[in-house]
């Protein structure tokens, strides 16, 4: 008899949770960088998110080309499958590309450029534009649309009893996320660790929804005040991967206590959210006939949204949806800074002696005053303009060690003048939001449109 596919297998100790966490350690020879950026797609003449029939147009008509093949959910195209990466909507349009998974960031940028150069030679036909921006800057809740996906038509009702901006989440926003690599399990929660404690900088570094429904909102990055209004149980800091001793077990507690959002047999997805009914509680007395197995763990940890998850590898998720450049600046200062003992050293120096309450305060301020934030003596622009050269250095040690296959450091220049500054893009653009509707659309397609160049 052949084995049991290893998602297939049914989950007996809570051991197995941790090695399947464990799977995605890789040697240091073999780490990547991975990047998937959302960007809002609106009509070119009026800013209005577009409906879904206009973007599974978009998807349909570079369906069958460059190597994309659709995907759908039952009659519905709500994707595209490359050979190594992937297009897919978010629950209000926003349009994702899940890159490779490359050895440098250089192997992403022309991946994102291939993809940008192709949404926008289709969307310019088809009279849409796309932004870089993390919140819907015109269109109001009730007139965005849910994407016809399955899983949706669980989460959206949901949302609504965990929060009082889970759909605003879901339809109105956008983001950018970086996927890195760990060694083993002390490096994997080191790196989770540094990655909490820089949220509140990534916040503020990246600053970029200071819009909403055409009026300014008071938070530079709106997107972290809606996250942090929309499911406690699943979003924010994960308290106990602050602990020097916390591990793969400590993910784990954490992901057992999250409630079911679904589970998927055969094809179709089985409403788990009647109920307030944990993975742990799957895992010690099953669900009717179903008993729990790898697949429904690997599921249930895609529904987890906090600032920084495994699945198994590193995601990170704080910043907004930014212009391309600055997306990949993104990844390039978490790889300089995680992939180096002196840029891990150094955000452990500037952050580990905060207290809990200075920590969650730091993280909620960071959304409304971005980096000039307080902290200690001093504001959160002093700790980008200490980290930044730190990452710029370890890049260029990277490349010069033959860990990547270009210099990558050139990727952060766009964040000097931030920086120098202490003017995020939020603040950019608010200095700049005036004139009537079609004066504003025209800020936005200058501040983060999305071009072929």
């Amino acid at each position: 008899m052949s084995p049991t596919p290893l998602n297939q297998q049914p989950v007996e100790t809570l051991q197995q949770l941790s090695d399947f966490l464990s799977r995605g350690a890789r040697p240091r020879a073999d780490w990547g960088v991975g990047l998937e950026t959302e960007k809002l797609v609106i009509d070119r003449l009026t800013g209005e998110a577009a409906g879904y029939e206009r973007i599974r147009d978009l998807l349909a008509r570079l369906e069958g080309t460059n190597g994309w093949e659709g995907i759908y959910d039952g009659e519905y195209l709500v994707g595209l499958q490359g050979k190594r990466s992937s297009v897919t909507l978010e629950p209000g349009g926003q349009l994702e590309l899940s890159g490779r998974f490359c050895c440098d960031i250089h192997c992403s940028w022309r991946d994102l450029g291939r993809y940008r150069q192709q949404i926008v030679a289709h969307g310019a036909e088809t009279g849409l534009a796309f932004l870089g921006l993390g919140a819907q800057p015109f269109t109001p809740l009730e007139k965005i649309a849910w994407l016809p996906k399955k899983r949706y038509a669980i989460m959206g009702p949901y949302m609504q009893k965990t929060g009082d901006m889970g759909q605003r989440m879901m339809k109105q926003t956008a983001g950018t996320q970086v996927n890195l690599d760990f060694s083993d399990e002390a490096d994997c929660a080191r790196k989770l660790r540094v990655v909490q404690w820089l949220a509140p900088l990534c916040y503020a570094l990246f600053a970029n929804s200071p819009i909403l429904e055409g009026e300014p909102t008071g938070f530079l990055s709106l997107r972290g005040e809606i996250w942090s209004r929309t499911d406690a149980d699943r979003c924010g800091l994960i308290e106990q991967l602050f602990s020097p001793a916390a591990g793969f077990r400590d993910y784990v507690d954490y992901a057992l206590d999250v409630p079911l959002y679904f589970l998927q047999r055969e094809g179709r997805l089985l409403d788990m959210t009647g109920r307030r009914f944990t993975f742990r509680h799957y895992l010690e007395s099953g669900w009717q006939k179903e008993r729990a197995t790898l697949a429904d763990w690997n599921l249930h940890l895609s529904t987890l949204f906090p600032e920084v998850r495994l699945r198994p590898q590193i995601e990170i998720r704080s910043a907004d949806s930014l212009p391309p450049q600055l997306s990949a600046a993104v990844a390039a200062f978490y790889k300089g800074l995680l992939y180096s003992e002196a840029g891990l050293s150094a955000v452990e120096t500037l952050f580990s002696g905060l207290s809990l309450e200075q920590r969650n305060q730091l993280y909620r301020q960071s959304w409304r005053d971005g980096l000039q934030t307080r902290f200690k003596d001093g504001s959160l622009r002093e700790v980008a303009a200490e980290l930044l050269p730190q990452a710029v250095a370890s890049l260029r040690a990277q490349f010069a060690q033959g860990n990547s296959g270009a210099d990558e450091s050139q990727f952060l220049q766009p964040l000097e003048a931030i920086v120098s500054s202490g003017r995020t893009l939020a603040e950019q653009l608010l200095e700049r939001w005036q004139g009537d509707r079609s004066e504003k659309l025209q800020v936005l397609l200058a501040h983060c449109g999305y071009s072929s160049d």
